[in-house]
């Protein structure tokens, strides 16, 4: 609420107009529709789409490991460290470049895996929870009381 709503709620409610809030729906949606609606399609195709992100970055990101020689530096590594033999401050400097950038590889990796591991879960785990509120509300006699509904969304 903006400051200003706010001195025009209290002005209203010193004159006998007190403001009020009601709530007997959620958002816009009607009667048997939802806000979130995610169908199981959605979810197998973004994570496809993130498992096959996840085997190409994998492949072709992978700058310290390609052209690995006998001793397992990758050819980015070993020019960097040609180099820095020759006194080159280049060479630390590709070297580091060469670490920040498997950095970041590995985290974009995680994120791929996260994503395509993650979606099902999801789905499964809400579906659940709503049935669960579902039963709940179902089983009680009257109204919900604010203080059982606001324990849903900690």
């Amino acid at each position: 609420m903006a400051w200003e709503e706010w001195e025009r709620a209290k002005a209203a409610a010193s004159e006998g107009q007190a403001a009020r809030m009601q709530l007997n729906q959620a958002g816009a949606a009607g009667a048997g529709e939802s806000d979130l609606v995610v169908h199981q399609d959605d979810l197998g195709a973004v994570g496809h789409e993130a498992f096959i992100l996840h085997g190409e970055l994998k492949k072709k990101a992978d700058v310290a490991g390609a052209g690995v020689d006998k001793n397992g530096s990758g050819s980015t590594m070993q020019a960097a460290a040609a180099l820095k033999r020759h006194n080159l401050g280049l060479g630390a400097e590709l070297e580091l470049t060469v670490e920040i950038w498997t950095s970041q590889v590995k985290h974009v990796l995680q994120a791929c895996a996260h994503i395509s591991n993650h979606l099902d879960y999801s789905k499964k785990l809400y579906a659940r929870e709503d049935a669960g509120i579902a039963a709940e509300i179902r089983g009680r006699t009257g109204s919900l009381p604010v203080s059982a509904l606001s324990d849903y969304f900690k």
